[in-house]
């Protein structure tokens, strides 16, 4: 994987396209901001340096749904990494060759997941095996810069359980950057508030007072 800086010439000729961050130049793909090159078949994108996670084995996230092969399934991380999770990772139960996979997960489900291997050619083995590992159903899936991730969990737990006690919500987040929500609406809405919150203003001196004090509200 390459850090890329934005005009450099990512590859010459037609038989690749561009994609996110990337633009074609004449006969050129150039990069359009400073980022992480992936090249997915034929297509080059960019992952911003600023969200751009970095898989590490036992890391639970949560994962979408992008395709579906023979094996099993591929998914988005929010990384320039692809990951994939083969049926015998999927579940306990016996998968036979040529199943309708899309009985355990099709494209577009979210779940929440643990990476189990990284290699170094990029490639990420997730598994659905363990505590809490499990597909997700109903509430709302957003996206915080995972560099902010500690940040909103704080200390032992202390910020993230603050806001599930004030909004009656249920939240996990994955290391990843993504967070699920699951709560009342007014209570999903609130609590998505007070996460962007703390991204925003993570520098901020005296932060959870400021968000103790925006959950206390009618806002």
């Amino acid at each position: 994987m390459e850090t890329v800086v934005p005009g450099e010439v990512l590859a010459e000729g037609m038989d690749y396209l561009p994609s996110f961050g990337t633009y074609r130049q004449k006969d050129k793909i150039v990069a359009s901001r400073l980022g992480l090159v992936r090249v997915d078949g034929r297509v080059i994108k960019l992952i911003p340096l600023a969200g751009a996670y970095l898989p590490k084995k036992n890391d639970r996230i949560i994962a979408k749904v992008s395709d579906i092969a023979i094996s099993g399934w591929r998914f988005d991380i929010n990384s320039a990494y692809g990951a994939m999770l083969s049926t015998k990772e999927a579940t306990s139960e016996y998968i036979r060759r040529g199943a309708d996979l899309t009985r355990w997960f099709n494209v577009g489900d979210y779940v929440v997941t643990k990476i189990t291997n990284v290699t170094s050619q990029n490639l990420v083995d997730l598994t659905m095996k363990g505590r809490g590992l499990k597909k997700i159903v109903g509430g709302r899936i957003i996206k915080i810069n995972c560099t902010k991730v500690p940040r909103v969990i704080g200390k032992k737990g202390s910020m993230i359980s603050m806001i599930k006690d004030k909004t009656g919500c249920s939240i996990i987040i994955g290391q990843n950057g993504f967070v699920w929500i699951k709560g009342k609406a007014d209570g999903e809405l609130k609590a998505t508030k007070a996460i962007k919150m703390i991204e925003e203003k993570s520098h901020v001196k005296g932060l959870t007072d400021k968000v103790n004090k925006f959950l206390g509200s009618d806002k």
